[in-house]
C-alpha cells in the first residue's frame, strides 16, 4: 500500500485556507498514484476550543472531502468536528474512499482534560476498523496516544493504528517515544500526522512519521511541512510468527486487575 502523509502548517480557524491546501496535496498524492493520503487531527481548523466556529465548518467538512475522494480516486484520512446530540462536541477522524464514501469514522476516547477539552468534547467509546490494501487499518487520536489499552484492543485486528494529532513542540520526546513503544508492545505499524507552524500562540513541530513494529522509525517528515509519500509492506502476521510476545498477553487477566481496583 502507498500511504501519503501530509504534514501540513494548518491555518488557525481558517477552513478555506486549508481546504485549499488540503486539495492540493490530494492532487499531488493522487498523481503519484498513494493509495490512501493521511492529514492531522482537526485537520482544516486546527486544534480549537471554538466549538460553535469548528461544528458549523465540521457540517460541509465530510460532504467536500467525499467529492475529493472521488474525483482524485483516493482514500483520504481527516479530522473534522461535529456538534453532538447534548450540544458538546465530537472529535472525529474519518476516512472516505474513491467511490466518495465514509468508510470509516472514529471519535476521540481521550478529550484533553490538561487544556479543558473534556469541558467541551465528548468522550468517544468505540475502536473500529477498515480494510484498505489488505492493511486492517484502526487509529486513535492525539491524547489517546498516552493509553497503551487502546492500542491493544485495537492491535487485535489493525496492522497500522494512524496517530493523527494536534501535538505540541514541548512535548515532542513523547510523541517519538510513546509511537515507538506503542509499535513495539503491539508489533503493529504506527502512523504518526502531526502539524507544524504555530497556532494559537501554542507551537508543534511535526515530526510524523511512521514506525514499524520493531519501533523503528522509517519515514520521518522532520519540522517543516511536507508531503512524504511511501510504501509500506503488511509482514504483521509473519513477524509475530518469528518473535512472538504479542500472544503472551492475558488480556483477562488484565480485565481482572481492572475489576478489583477500588
Amino acid at each position: 500500500m502507498k500511504i501519503a502523509l501530509a504534514q501540513t502548517m494548518i491555518a488557525f480557524e481558517e477552513y478555506d485556507i486549508n481546504l485549499k491546501k488540503a486539495t492540493e496535496l490530494i492532487q499531488k498524492a493522487s498523481d503519484e498514484k498513494a493509495d490512501l493520503i493521511v492529514f492531522p487531527e482537526m485537520s482544516f481548523t486546527g486544534f480549537s476550543m471554538n466549538t460553535k466556529k469548528t461544528c458549523l465548518y465540521g457540517k460541509n467538512t465530510c460532504k467536500e472531502i467525499q467529492t475529493l475522494s472521488k474525483e482524485n480516486k483516493i482514500h483520504i484520512g481527516f479530522g473534522w468536528v461535529k456538534l453532538s446530540e447534548n450540544n458538546l462536541a465530537e472529535n472525529h477522524y474519518s476516512i472516505a474512499s474513491p467511490q466518495g464514501e465514509i468508510i470509516y469514522d472514529f471519535i476521540k476516547i481521550h478529550p484533553f482534560s490538561y487544556s479543558g477539552e473534556d469541558k467541551l468534547f465528548i468522550k468517544g467509546n468505540t475502536i473500529k476498523n477498515i480494510n484498505i490494501e489488505d492493511h486492517i487499518i484502526s487509529s486513535l487520536i492525539c491524547y489517546d496516544l498516552r493509553f497503551p489499552e487502546c492500542f491493544r484492543i485495537a492491535s487485535q485486528e489493525a496492522s497500522l493504528i494512524i496517530v493523527p494529532a494536534n501535538w505540541p513542540s514541548k512535548r515532542k520526546i513523547h510523541w517519538n517515544t510513546l509511537l515507538a513503544a506503542r509499535a513495539i508492545e503491539n508489533q503493529v505499524y504506527i502512523l504518526g500526522v502531526n502539524c507544524v507552524g504555530i497556532q494559537n500562540n501554542i507551537k508543534y513541530t511535526g515530526n510524523s512519521g511512521l514506525w514499524t513494529p520493531i519501533g523503528k522509525k522509517i519515514f520521518d517528515c522532520g519540522e517543516e511541512e511536507n508531503l512524504l509519500i511511501f510504501d509500506i509492506f503488511n509482514y504483521i502476521e509473519s513477524y509475530r510468527e518469528s518473535f512472538p510476545t504479542y500472544r503472551d498477553k492475558r488480556i483477562d487477566l488484565y480485565s481482572e486487575f481492572y475489576n478489583n481496583i477500588k
